[in-house]
């Protein structure tokens, strides 16, 4: 018969801490905190297969859980002497929830169940406490009415129904607090509960215990799907088919007087990591107590002071549970009349910063390994070491006056503050100006790219998590808000409107200055104007936008690894690091490399770690002083000739970024990729552009209208870019191989080593690539013989097409190398536009059509498989083919990770990310310590194919 309730109590435990899958995490935490001897309350834990029995069998129970429920019942009542449903001893119990995963506050929890009318008299009998008995009767009241029999506000602007009970009898009463009311006003509180509670709902309190405990685990069970354990299960990727347990658990209390109470704390300080006891508690309270902000509490500090042996044992515990689990633990503990009991423990939740100081702290004292730290940081907490941040007081003063514009997406994370500029040209002027800008735009484009350059933050109201603004910002280290719908930016009128609700003046009266109505008939609307110029400030860790300044400082990291302030070297929190980063970099075997286009971008990279560029955008270059003009002036051309003598404008421009290039990465591997974009991407769009460049050129507008005219594409993601402008124009390949081995050939007789590898984008078929890699030899050859050096290089392909993948045999016969384009991979993969799937993205995340992006994490089934073969393929002819990846999963942990099992040699991303990449493969390297070499895969790969021959 199977097991679905495991007891606990009197020392002895059914199960243990191993056993979360099936116990839930707080369920297995309370059997393991047993086992070792911790004061923990006797109870028993219903698993999750009983959560996935109800949810699979139209909420029923399976049909042994009955008896199995009574016996541990009765457990209980042998372990305290008490009788569940006795009116002279009750046995009073809590019922709260507990998935694998701590969900903090999204399920439901039920305190003092079994209490009615008879046990009530009973249990004031046995205490001689009514005031307490009647406190705990209507907080179950309380707590049932809400959680099992849906006593809620009517709407989300009412409040709590028995809370307006409460204001109304201390009203009556003439008291401030519940403590002061008497043990008759809480017993008629309890019984205005209950007439309310059947007014509202229709449905009686029961007197019944055993209806009480059925209810309220249904009522646990069907928290596991409330809106709000949705919504963190996908912010957390927690699956729905986990389920949570139920813990069942006799009752101590914590309103019992001066000498009860109860708290919640931490081994150390969740917020900074030191190593001090942290936490709160009250006394003469119960757990809600201390959450609720009904009552102020107090700082464990205190309780050294106020009760010293409490306070001991605490510390003992604390000391205990350190040294079983070995991390910093989340307790919530109840003291009843003088005596500790353990409510619960859990693996705590912590800032970034926390977790790789406690990680690095516990190694030092000997209670972890390196290995062991590595995988407890999980490596997007490394953003909170990297990232400028708000003044966290700043920032909640400024969301309590009502500044909070609105949310978007978290695209590039740190925090921002400037003057809004709605033009990437007004943007830089005013950065010249000396001010700090923020750009706002509805979207950007590469034309963008100097304004970004010059902003402290980009926000964007349509786009996702991989467009262009999210991508270059993470790129150049930038704060990014993106898809914010509710900023209806003008660029135009050179406003921004946010919608605010009428009475916003009334509540804020400050914000007047910044309000506009506008009447649309009989409606009016207001709206927050932001002028240009006007002050706002950008948290990319957040996605919110706020209105005015907010001071933001840079960490300690960036001190020293961007800004060389030395003397920031020798704080706390850059030796953790360095020492983090040392670990990391000693265990990975997965290479890391930076997406990097210009040579400041190169030297931050160099700064994280970077061993090379994975991508040079090299289109990026083609911004910025006369260049675009020779650019539009080469794509305007109608002859070969005309072209050609345009790009002999743009070469010495692009030899000298990659000179600069080569002189930063000193002989680390250089991925230049060729000319990606469709041509339109560099033309003007508006009248006076096209007016100012006709008069430059030399033309009439309409000429350069009828260029446009004739580059316009339906679908220009698909269309005339990648490898088909180069064999096309020929010229535009050979122009840029030209300017890289010609500035590699200047560099080597600088002394410098220079390794580049160039890529041909957008390849289908073997023949593009053919074609493009003999113009990049022969121009190789060229520059030799003018130069007389000869420079080592290589010649590869970006995987972006699915037939490039599945042919990846045919191409690795001419390809030196791979490198995954992941971003376009997806695309082209599933069929969507990275821009506009923004549009219907969260409807398939929130019903669980897809379970995560995939632009954000790579699609191992669809996209993965793709990449599995052509690894697998590539190598089988090539077993010597260098395999990267340079889409934005480069430095996503759960794709770097896919990257290492698939044997690849490199991942690349943003040089920002780049810490996060290395963390990531370092703990891929741990968590797949077996798999074998990229070398010996390929021979083996080898072989099978020769045993099919």
């Amino acid at each position: 018969m199977p097991n679905y309730v495991y007891s606990f109590g009197g020392g002895k435990a059914a199960g243990n801490a191993s056993q979360k899958n099936l116990l839930g995490g707080k369920g297995a935490n309370l059997h393991e905190m047993t086992h070792i001897g911790l004061p923990v309350p006797p109870g028993f834990t219903i698993t999750t297969e009983v959560c996935t029995y109800y949810y699979g069998k139209k909420h029923t129970y399976p049909p042994e859980l009955m008896s199995q429920l009574k016996s541990a019942v009765k457990k209980i009542e042998n372990l305290t002497g008490m009788k569940f449903g006795s009116a002279q001893n009750p046995l009073l119990v809590s019922v709260r929830s507990g998935a694998r995963s701590s969900m903090p506050g999204m399920m439901d929890t039920i305190l003092n169940l079994g209490l009615n009318d008879a046990t009530v008299e009973g249990l004031i009998e046995q205490t001689g406490n009514p005031r307490f008995v009647y406190d705990s009767y209507r907080r179950f009241v309380q707590m049932y009415g809400d959680v099992v029999l849906g006593m809620k506000p009517e709407s989300k602007d009412d409040s709590d129904p028995f809370e307006e009970i409460i204001i109304a009898k201390k009203k009556l009463r003439g008291v401030e607090t519940d403590t002061e009311l008497t043990a008759d006003d809480l017993r008629e509180l309890a019984g205005e509960f209950k007439d309310a509670i059947h007014s509202r709902t229709g449905k009686h309190f029961p007197q019944d215990p055993e209806a009480q405990l059925w209810g309220a685990i249904s009522a646990v069970f069907g928290s596991w799907m409330n809106d709000r354990a949705n919504v963190y299960r996908r912010l957390n990727g927690i699956p729905e088919s986990w389920g949570t347990a139920v813990n069942v658990q006799a009752m101590v209390f914590g309103n019992m007087g001066v000498d009860s109470g109860t708290g919640v704390a931490f081994t150390r300080n969740p917020a900074t990591g030191e190593n001090a006891f942290y936490g709160e508690y009250l006394m003469n309270a119960q757990g809600e107590d201390v959450v609720a902000g009904t009552r102020t509490p107090l700082p464990m500090s205190a309780m050294e002071k106020d009760n010293p042996k409490m306070y001991a044992q605490l510390m003992r515990v604390r000391k205990i549970l350190e040294r079983h689990y070995k991390d910093m633990m989340d307790i919530e503990f109840t003291i009843q009349q003088g005596t500790l009991y353990m409510l619960q423990c859990r693996i705590g939740k912590r800032t970034g910063f926390a977790a790789i100081r406690i990680a690095v702290e516990m190694v030092n004292e000997k209670l972890i390994t390196p290995a062991d730290a590595l995988m407890r940081i999980e490596p997007e907490q490394l953003n909170q070491l990297l990232r400028p941040i708000f003044n966290t007081e700043e920032k909640s003063a400024a969301i309590s006056e009502g500044r909070l514009l609105a949310t978007g997406l978290n695209a590039g994370p740190g925090a921002a503050s400037g003057r809004v500029y709605f033009t990437a040209e007004d943007a830089f002027l005013a950065h010249t100006r000396g001010e700090r800008v923020i750009l706002a735009r509805n979207e950007t484009s590469p034309e963008d790219i100097k304004g970004m350059d010059a902003a402290e933050g980009i926000v964007t109201s349509r786009g996702g998590m991989t467009s262009h603004a999210a991508l270059v910002a993470r790129q150049m280290g930038k704060v990014c808000v993106a898809g914010c719908e509710a900023l209806q930016i003008d660029n135009k009128k050179r406003v921004m409107h946010i919608a605010v609700p009428h009475d916003t003046e009334t509540h804020y009266p400050h914000l007047a200055a910044h309000l506009e109505t506008v009447s649309d008939g009989e409606a009016k609307r207001t709206f927050i104007r932001i002028n240009e110029g006007g002050f706002i400030s950008l948290d990319g860790s957040t996605g919110e936008v706020i209105l005015g300044e907010v001071q933001t400082q840079p960490s300690e990291v960036l001190r020293v690894l961007i800004y060389k302030t030395l003397d920031a070297a020798n704080s706390p929190v850059y030796k953790i690091y360095e020492r983090l980063m040392k670990w990391a970099d000693s265990t990975r075997t997965l290479g890391v490399r930076s997406n990097s286009d210009q040579p400041d971008q190169c030297r931050n990279a160099i700064a994280f770690g970077a061993e090379g560029i994975g991508l040079c955008r090299t289109e990026h270059m083609f911004f910025g002083g006369d260049r675009i003009d020779a650019v539009r002036e080469m794509i305007l051309a109608e002859t070969t000739e005309g072209r050609r003598a345009a790009l002999a404008k743009i070469l010495p421009y692009q030899r000298n970024d990659f000179l600069e290039i080569f002189r930063v990465m000193n002989g680390k591997p250089c991925t230049m990729r060729t000319l990606d974009p469709p041509l339109h991407e560099f033309l003007p769009h508006t009248e006076k552009e096209i007016n100012d460049l006709a008069k430059s050129l030399g033309i009439s507008p309409e000429t350069i209208t009828r260029r446009m005219d004739d580059l316009r594409e339906v679908n220009p993601m698909l269309g005339f870019r990648g490898c088909r402008l180069g064999l096309l124009y020929p010229e535009i390949t050979e122009m840029q191989a030209r300017a890289i081995f010609e500035a590699a050939s200047a560099a080597k007789k600088e002394g410098i080593r220079v390794n580049p590898e160039i890529m041909i984008p957008l390849v289908g078929h073997v023949n593009e690539l053919k074609s493009q890699t003999d113009v990049v030899r022969k121009m190789a050859e060229t520059v030799a013989k003018e130069t007389g050096m000869k420079v080592p290089y290589l010649t590869g392909t970006m995987i972006e097409i699915p037939r490039a993948a599945l042919t990846a045999d045919a191409i690795a016969n001419v390809a030196q190398f791979f490198s995954f384009g992941t971003n376009d991979l997806t695309q082209t993969t599933y069929g969507l536009s990275r821009d506009d799937s923004n549009k219907f993205m969260p409807f398939y995340l929130e019903h669980d059509i897809l379970p995560r992006d995939p632009f954000q994490a790579i699609d191992r089934d669809g996209v993965g498989r793709l990449m599995k073969i052509a690894v697998e393929d590539g190598r089988g002819v090539n077993p010597g083919l260098k395999l990267g990846i340079c889409g934005e999963h480069g430095g996503e942990p759960t794709s770097v990770e896919f990257c290492h099992t698939l044997g690849l040699n490199y991942v690349s991303c943003s040089p920002f990310r780049i810490p996060i990449a290395r963390l990531a493969a370092a703990r891929a390297a741990l968590a797949y310590p077996a798999k074998k070499s990229p070398r010996t895969r390929a021979a083996a790969t080898k072989k099978k194919k020769a045993v099919r021959k």
